[in-house]
């Protein structure tokens, strides 16, 4: 639906994204009346909180998909279009490559990985929670940017977003180890995604200034 609304109706990717996130959670909300559904089978179960060989299940689960998205990001013709488009989507439309096609498949692929995630947090929770999760986009945005991922598009890849994942991860286990308050948590959390986005923009500014300065020297006296 995402990929819809985008490609087709060309709404902002920011906009299309919260409003699917609003009718989602509405939608879960009122099929499950707010309730958590518990009484899942074994085998679900074991999706989350299973182990093999002392590892817990959602590591190997884990590493399959870093796996297979850092190859396809870095050595199939889909990786270099994502990358492409991402850097200038109307340049990339103009050398030949379907961008529609390639953002629709990026926002499919976006919300397969999303629904492995659902699965795995039901199979930790032993019950499927209609509030789980709430306000966790803006750890994942912060993950991507603080592990090199730019907002602007065209930068990024799957090492640095799982260092970041690990470092959002390890500040929020670290406050609650400290015992400091939930609620003053969100305002740690909130500033880390401020100077995360804000380090982006810097970097960015910082990329485009060398640009300008190597295209100005090479320009003929």
């Amino acid at each position: 639906m995402n990929g819809v609304l985008v490609v087709k109706g060309r709404l902002p990717p920011f906009v299309a994204t919260l409003a699917m996130l609003a009718i989602a959670r509405g939608l879960t909300l009122f099929y499950t009346q707010g309730r958590p559904i518990s009484g899942l089978p074994e085998s679900f179960i074991f999706l989350g909180s299973g182990r093999l060989l002392g590892v817990g299940v959602p590591v190997y689960v884990l590493a399959v998909v870093a796996i297979v998205a850092y190859i396809g990001l870095r050595y199939t013709r889909f990786g270099l279009h994502v990358r492409a488009v991402g850097g200038d989507e109307e340049i990339t439309r103009l050398a030949g490559v379907p961008t529609n096609r390639v953002i629709f498949l990026v926002y499919v692929i976006s919300g397969l990985t999303a629904a492995i995630g659902g699965v795995l947090l039901t199979g930790r929770l032993w019950s499927a929670q209609p509030q789980a999760a709430v306000g966790w986009e803006l750890d994942a945005i912060a993950a991507s940017v603080l592990g090199g991922t730019s907002l602007a598009g065209g930068v990024g890849g799957i090492g640095g977003t799982l260092a970041g994942a690990f470092i959002i991860g390890i500040l929020s286990n670290g406050l609650n180890l400290l015992g400091i308050s939930s609620y003053t948590q969100q305002v740690i959390e909130g500033a880390v995604f401020i100077l995360a986005v804000l380090f982006d923009l810097l970097t960015k500014r910082g990329r485009t200034t060398r640009r300008r300065q190597r295209t100005l020297a090479q320009e003929p006296t």
